[in-house]
């Protein structure tokens, strides 16, 4: 009996240190995409541990996967830090991420059903508020539902899985970028020409939409101005 009881209370504790590490690398991660963790910048371990309250176990368990990740680069003296990448690696990456969107949004116009070509479109004609303010922050979180219903659509968890992957490791590069180019406006129209191809079922059409939408310039004066804004002490050298 008390081989059970020991068997089922070191299973609880495997579960707990799961879901502890997983929040941990989630929240990591997060902060990575939005801005508030900056490329080059130290994870601090002891602040980890006494935020959430925990051995550096979990902690170092977290780091470790986000490093698989490419989120984070270990330092020659121990500790770790936000990924840097070079431009090159940058520009690579940002395109593989609009070749896979371009296929969720075939995928998707190809699967889904009526009720999520609606929601779409109902999003995107909400996010018309936010563009007429010109509200970035509001931008953002009305193109992460717009991008979201799309990667559900299309029923491949795993092509969303590395979208979101690449997401996570661009972000705050391409939201620099964004912001200091001013293409809400832009944007707004771009996810209207994927609408009108889901609307019509075209699904070649809504691939190259989406294409459109997510390369980083759409001409060699966009490109320059795009590289131009982004500050050199994110980029590694």
């Amino acid at each position: 009996m008390q081989a059970i009881q020991d068997e089922s209370a070191m299973k609880l504790a495997k579960k707990t240190f799961t879901k502890v590490s997983d929040k941990i690398r989630l929240e990591i991660e997060n902060a990575i995409k939005q801005g508030g963790l900056l490329p080059g910048e130290t994870i601090d371990e002891a602040q980890l541990a006494s935020q959430y309250q925990v051995s550096r176990t979990p902690i170092r368990e977290a780091l470790i996967q986000l490093q698989a990740q490419g989120l984070l680069t270990s330092m020659p003296r121990g500790g770790m830090v936000v990924a840097k990448m070079d431009l090159q690696q940058l520009l690579s990456l940002w395109e593989l991420l609009a070749e896979l969107e371009g296929a969720a949004a075939r995928l998707a116009c190809q699967r889904m059903s009526s009720e999520e070509r609606n929601a779409i479109a109902t999003v995107h004609e909400q996010s018309a508020e936010v563009v007429a303010a010109d509200d970035f922050a509001g931008w953002q979180e009305s193109n992460l539902r717009f991008h979201e219903l799309i990667y559900r659509s299309a029923r491949n968890p795993y092509l969303r899985q590395e979208v979101l992957r690449i997401r996570a490791r661009t972000g705050y590069y391409r939201r620099h970028a964004f912001g200091a180019l001013g293409q809400i406006k832009a944007s707004f129209d771009q996810h209207g020409a994927v609408v009108a191809a889901f609307k019509n079922m075209d699904g070649d059409a809504a691939s190259i939409a989406m294409l459109a939408h997510m390369r980083p310039a759409s001409d060699a004066q966009g490109l320059t101005d795009f590289i131009i804004n982004l500050p050199r002490e994110i980029l590694a050298r």
